[in-house]
């Protein structure tokens, strides 16, 4: 029986989820054992740039036309493809600018010459073509990776965690920053998965894996209003992964 063919991707991004795949170290060889890796370029230099795939991993965000292009290319060529961190599911922090003029934007930075750049608003992989599976983090889980990889191989589509990091907090009986030491921490609207990593560290989540689908976004807000911050600053720090989320104003 054939393997499932697999292509790793990457478009407008700092490559870090790619990287994730490939620090997977032992675990790689087992996975390289059960899938035919037919194009990565992060890893290999002959790819097969045309096969079908069953399986894509798209890391990165739309911020061209080339990248839109290139991602649409991938789609078609793939039975199922997949948002590999925060950038492909949410557009991540080069979407905090999505809302402002962007020709405004590149004339400040680049001048004259910011016309000719191939530069559009940052947007996520869902917003340009149909997605089958999102894995939020920057960078992503490496357990939460192979799990999921593990789940598709298997014909099933893993279920990832719906609730917040707070509550991956409180299994590991973390004192809470917010309510304790008024930190603005991001854990309570937050897509859990990480393992409360930051807040086990003692330092605050700054909501690198998006919005949880279970949050209570009123009781977070009206906490975050008790603490004394801001509605303006409230949804500044929130937007910081994912700004569809909370919109275009502060």
């Amino acid at each position: 029986m054939a393997k499932p063919t697999i292509g790793v991707f990457g478009l407008t991004g700092c490559a870090g989820d790619q990287l994730v795949l490939l620090n997977c170290e032992d675990e790689l060889l087992e996975l390289a054992q059960l899938v035919d890796i037919r194009d990565f370029l992060m890893a290999n230099s002959a790819n097969d740039t045309e096969c079908r795939l069953d399986l894509a991993l798209v890391d990165g965000a739309v911020l061209s036309r080339r990248d839109e292009e290139d991602l649409k290319k991938i789609r078609e060529r793939s039975n199922l493809l997949v948002a590999l961190g925060t950038c492909a599911v949410w557009g991540g922090v080069a979407a905090m600018d999505r809302y402002d003029d962007r020709s405004r934007r590149l004339a400040e930075v680049y001048g004259e010459a910011g016309a000719k750049y191939d530069s559009l608003p940052a947007r996520a992989l869902h917003e340009v073509v149909k997605v089958d599976l999102s894995i939020p983090g920057c960078p992503i889980d490496k357990q939460q990776l192979l799990a999921a990889v593990a789940s598709l191989l298997n014909g099933d589509l893993p279920v990832l965690p719906q609730y917040p990091v707070c509550t991956e907090c409180r299994w590991r009986e973390n004192n809470c920053l917010l309510i304790e030491k008024g930190l603005f921490c991001c854990g309570p609207v937050t897509a859990a998965g990480c393992g409360a990593l930051c807040p086990s560290l003692n330092i605050p989540c700054v909501g690198c894996r998006g919005p949880a689908a279970d949050a209570n976004l009123e009781s977070a807000l009206a906490m975050y209003r008790e603490k004394g911050y801001t509605p303006e600053e409230i949804a500044a720090r929130l937007r910081t992964f994912a700004p569809q989320a909370v919109g275009g104003e502060a």
